[in-house]
């Protein structure tokens, strides 16, 4: 069951690894890396546990608390966010030191009633701008509403500089080792960016104005510890330039093309989308969605300024394969795009029409509609002019 790790003087890593996850949310996010669930335990003249771990470790958790000391001293429980992955162990710790106080805000209380309503506790709540002292050391809470639940808020340790945001500047990462000058930083801010896309991409404009708040607070932030991967020390100021940056939603001189055929012609026009993109000096991603994690597209459509997409017609309709990448999309929102969409038919069309209103409804803006559609099989001047649109599209992107 590991041991506790060290952050600071009196304040320890105690969470669990989840090496084996490959789906997070149901089945809606993949996790081809695992991830951990992160609980950190302060000891002072008062001990605090922030948050605790999905409930099937819970075992992990108490074992850990163990090493350090009685659990049933714990005098205060933090639950910065409700979800199951942070507050599943909740019931557990509850029944093993009664006499935890919870800290929490209005609607995590109202969340944690409703979610383990046979539950009696005692609670305050709080606010931006409470403050708890622990001792030598004290909590600081930042309210947080929808990054990315409405209970969500963030706790801070001020003589330590240590913020602890929950669900914020987290990845989706099982490891051994704990901190960010102990992981190839590359592989860190890949899953960083995937987190955030996926996860966190509809609440960009919250996220801005977050960050700006924090900013006017003047916090001192040496460690960022967040409820899932590794712990930023070495550099904290890179994931929330990141973030800014994300939540800004410019984009780079990039482009994601996401599509599938039936008998190739979606698939020629596709490459001659890219191949125009590339002679206008775009780089690329193209993936066929039959064979691609539409989590892992997403992740790149993050920081690219064009989106397309692309399928044939089957029973008046687009191919099975791709609806779910337009679901995400409309859902997601993501911001400052443009698009494109295209595909072959034969008896009749129809996939044409669904993919332009599906990129509108995402508000990505389409450069030509409709967009490239050919009957059967391109012809070279088909071909031509998709690798055109290509570059004309390459040129909007570059500015």
């Amino acid at each position: 069951m590991g041991q506790p790790i060290t952050i600071a003087e009196g304040i320890y890593w105690v969470g669990a690894i989840d090496w084996n996850i490959r789906y997070f949310h149901g089945p809606a996010f993949s996790t081809h890396r695992g991830t951990t669930y992160n609980a950190y335990y302060i000891v002072d003249e008062k001990t605090a546990l922030v948050d605790t771990v999905y409930e099937p470790f819970q075992e992990e958790l108490i074992a850990k608390l163990k090493q350090i000391q009685d659990p049933v001293k714990i005098d205060y429980l933090v639950v910065n966010h409700t979800e199951s992955d942070h507050a599943g162990a909740f019931p557990a710790i509850m029944d093993l030191c009664p006499g935890a106080h919870v800290l929490c805000t209005q609607r995590g209380y109202e969340s944690l009633k409703d979610h383990y309503p046979h539950l009696d506790f005692q609670y305050t709540i709080v606010k931006t701008g409470t403050s708890i002292s622990l001792g030598k050391r004290s909590l600081a809470f930042i309210e947080a509403p929808m990054l990315h639940w409405p209970d969500s808020m963030f706790t801070y340790v001020p003589e330590e500089a240590l913020l602890l945001p929950n669900d914020a500047f987290g990845q989706h990462i099982a490891s051994s080792a704990r901190f960010d000058d102990q992981v190839d930083v590359g592989l860190i801010m890949d899953e960083a960016a995937k987190y955030y896309a996926n996860i966190l991409m509809p609440f960009s404009s919250l996220i801005t104005k977050k960050l700006e708040e924090i900013q006017k607070m003047n916090l001192a932030i040496k460690t960022i510890a967040p409820s899932h991967g590794i712990i930023w020390r070495q550099d904290p100021r890179r994931i929330i330039e990141a973030y800014a940056r994300w939540a800004e939603g410019k984009g780079t001189a990039k482009a994601v093309i996401a599509y599938d055929t039936m008998w190739l012609s979606t698939e020629k026009m596709a490459h001659a989308l890219l191949d125009g993109l590339v002679a206008g000096g775009c780089e690329v991603r193209l993936f066929k969605l039959s064979v691609s994690d539409r989590n892992d597209i997403i992740k790149e459509i993050l920081d690219a300024r064009a989106v397309l997409v692309g399928s044939p017609t089957i029973n008046n309709d687009i191919l099975p394969v791709v609806s779910p990448l337009l679901d995400d999309l409309v859902g997601l929102r993501p911001k400052n795009k443009i698009g494109l969409a295209f595909g072959a038919y034969g008896w009749g069309g129809g996939a044409q029409k669904i993919l332009e209103e599906r990129l509108k409804a995402a508000k990505i803006e389409l450069i030509a509609e409709p967009g490239p559609t050919v009957k059967w099989v391109p012809k070279e001047s088909d071909l031509q002019h998709c690798y055109n649109l290509g570059r004309e599209m390459a040129i909007r992107i570059r500015g």
